[in-house]
């Protein structure tokens, strides 16, 4: 399978003081962003489309490995762009991605995503979405290009799209319907750049939803999310330093391959390929961790412990919740052995945790449920 992309970079960036495509966001241009994206997703030929100061952003598409293609008619609105991209691709290609080249934020995930699904989806056009609304960039498989090609009807690209058989894929990525279109949103741009790496509370939601955690894992994901949040902040409290969201996100998410065999390692493999490492990491080892030795608990623990002080959405006390595994596999010797063991390390984190935190656990996160 041979893809392409084709990124719009023709136009005035009118509503911004800076030209979009050399604007710097973290350590690359916007339009090194797009190149980026990409070719970490396995797509060699990558096309710039210029128009407005082509020679500036031709020499920086060049920089960054990708072939010019100027569009003499970029006045006249980014659909003759496409067009352009779309006219200058060669032969043997199965399918193009085309971007905006002010999406600058999309996560390789998305697009690994689409690609995915183009090997065995029958669709001309491939649409992400997130919470159903749609975004970028589209995947047009090659059949559909002369269509585009000679389509002028209402409604640029989208219109022609509308007009073909599309597919929407989901994805966790909140991107994908994010442009860089004023200096506000440039602002905001810079915010989350810095924090790609940690989902927000909608896209772990959206995750899950992919991963068919169904009601009883939201409902644990969210109890265990409420119960980490509230530990992180007494630790806070005594000057701790640590990354709520990064809390929230992997409280959320600590059970997204529950179910499957190892599901932690299972767990920590998905967040991985989502582009979540520190989440994985956590996730990793949210089934037992051995607290002897810590200097001090970070958000790691403090999703090991929450884990260990909800069942379902509610607060159980830790031998209560052991207590249930250990009548569970009462004939099973080796197993009880182990439970014990993991039993041990639990209250010996939460005697840790209050040490650090100058309160009980019940004073923080309430008195737990006696029956669940």
């Amino acid at each position: 399978m041979r893809l392409a992309a084709v990124v719009l970079s023709a136009g005035k960036s009118s509503r911004l003081p800076c030209f979009k495509p050399l604007l710097r966001l973290g350590d690359e241009t916007m339009l090194g962003r797009a190149a980026s994206l990409f070719r970490q997703c396995g797509v060699r030929e990558i096309l710039a489309v210029t128009g407005c100061r082509a020679e500036e952003v031709g020499n920086e598409a060049q920089a960054n490995g990708m072939r010019l293609v100027f569009n003499p008619r970029h006045e006249d609105g980014m659909f003759t762009s496409v067009q352009a991209g779309l006219a200058a691709l060669p032969p043997g290609i199965d399918g193009v991605f085309t971007l905006p080249v002010d999406i600058p934020l999309i996560r390789a995930a998305s697009v690994r995503s689409l690609a995915t699904r183009f090997e065995t989806s029958a669709a001309q056009v491939l649409l992400p979405t997130f919470q159903g609304e749609p975004g970028h960039p589209p995947l047009i498989r090659a059949e559909a290009i002369p269509h585009i090609l000679d389509w002028s009807g209402a409604g640029g690209l989208a219109g022609a799209l509308a007009s073909v058989s599309c597919e929407t894929v989901p994805v966790a990525d909140a991107q994908i319907l994010f442009d860089v279109d004023d200096e506000a949103a440039f602002a905001e741009a810079e915010r989350r750049v810095a924090r790609l790496d940690v989902p927000t509370v909608e896209e772990a939601l959206a995750l899950l939803a992919m991963h068919n955690a169904g009601e009883r894992g939201i409902a644990h994901g969210r109890g265990v999310a409420e119960a980490a949040l509230a530990l992180a902040r007494a630790l806070q409290a005594r000057g701790e330093a640590l990354d709520l969201a990064l809390v929230e996100s992997a409280a959320l998410l600590h059970d997204i391959a529950k179910g499957q065999p190892n599901h932690e390692a299972a767990g920590a493999k998905v967040l991985t390929e989502q582009g979540f490492p520190r989440l994985a990491k956590i996730v990793a080892a949210h089934r037992d961790i051995d607290p002897a030795g810590l200097m001090r608990l970070t958000e790691r623990e403090l999703i090991y412990l929450a884990d260990k002080l909800v069942r379902g959405p509610v607060r159980v006390p830790i031998r209560q919740r052991f207590q249930e595994k250990l009548d569970r596999f009462q004939g099973d010797a080796e197993a009880c052995h182990a439970i014990r063991h993991r039993l041990a390390h639990a209250l010996d984190m939460q005697a840790q945790f209050e040490t650090s935190a100058g309160k009980s656990v019940s004073e923080i996160i309430g008195t737990p449920s006696l029956t669940g």
